[in-house]
């Protein structure tokens, strides 16, 4: 028998434990890979619901629940689906309006809403998205807006405070949440505000001009007032100034009589007690009266003022 004949029991077995060995190598590899695709997959499909938001789990485009409680949670991979929905509230700005008013007046209204989702699947039912949700909500609200402004006269509007109906806001809100709430939107409006109102470009000049017309017949008004009160201020003034100088005058007669009477009860008291004296002193007085610096006085010379004024006595 020859060498090529012989085989190498060794060899051959030793060949085969590597044809294991490699085997299950392969066999490792591809539960692993296969073991790692599934924790891709599984983490693929877990999903963490925050606070303020909902999770919307879709079946096949059917919704099949609601996540709204913050932590993680899971869907059935390639079957299922995750939208999310704010649950804080949002600002939505409503496009201007036209409105004609009670007293027959055209007017611009530009209004904004504060709103939010309540239940998002009647949301989805009905409105579908949030642009459709939106879209609803400004179509109450203009509709709701039209209606109860056209119940107002402009001055109402413009003047929340001159409304007999109450806060005009408040009343719009009300009525669009009882709209939605009606047909199931899942959605509420916290608060509709007018955040603006104009007139239309071609009606602000002929209001600008009435405007100015009624600021300068109340200012009128007032001056006409102003100038009443003043002349009437005028003459009470005058009047009581004519009391006083009247009360005034009558006691300075008063006290001048008086002074006057007491004056002559004096000089007869004087008179009585020296008769000599009291013609010497009225004398003197006549003196200071009737002499000055360019006096002239032409007497008698034996009169006896000439003779007092030349200083003869009556014994001389």
């Amino acid at each position: 028998m020859s060498d090529q004949n012989i085989v190498n029991m060794n060899e051959r077995g030793g060949g085969g434990g590597n044809q294991l060995r490699n085997r299950k190598f392969i066999k490792f590899g591809i539960f692993a890979v296969i073991f790692i695709a599934i924790l891709i997959i599984l983490f693929m499909n877990l999903f963490i619901v925050k606070e303020g938001e909902y999770k919307v789990v879709r079946q096949f485009g059917e919704v099949v629940r609601i996540e709204n409680s913050p932590g993680l949670s899971y869907k059935i991979p390639f079957i299922q689906s995750v939208t999310t929905l704010p649950k804080y509230q949002m600002t939505y700005d409503v496009s201007e309006a036209e409105i004609n008013t009670k007293d027959k007046k055209r007017m611009i209204i530009d209004n904004y809403a504060v709103w939010k989702i309540e239940d998002p699947i009647k949301m989805i039912s009905n409105a579908r998205t949030l642009q459709g949700a939106e879209a609803k909500m400004e179509e109450f609200i203009y509709s709701v807006t039209r209606t109860q402004l056209g119940q107002l006269d402009y001055d109402e509007i413009i003047n929340d405070e001159k409304s007999s109906r109450g806060s005009i806001n408040t009343e719009i809100t009300e009525m669009v949440n009882d709209l939605l709430a009606k047909d199931n939107y899942g959605i509420s409006v916290t608060d509709v505000r007018i955040k603006r109102t104009d007139l239309p470009p071609e009606n602000e000049q002929s209001v600008f001009t009435r405007m100015i017309s009624e600021r300068e017949s109340t200012a009128q008004e007032y001056l006409s007032k102003g100038d009443a009160q003043k002349n009437k201020i005028i003459a009470e003034t005058d009047r009581d100034v004519t009391k006083m100088l009247a009360a005034a005058k009558a006691e300075a007669e008063q006290i001048r009589a008086e002074g006057e009477a007491q004056a002559a009860r004096i000089y007869n008291e004087a008179f009585s007690k020296d008769q000599s004296f009291y013609s010497l002193y009225r004398t003197l007085e006549s003196y200071k009266k009737t002499i000055n610096g360019e006096t002239v006085i032409v007497l008698p010379s034996d009169s006896p003022y000439a003779r007092l004024l030349m200083g003869y006595t009556d014994t001389e």
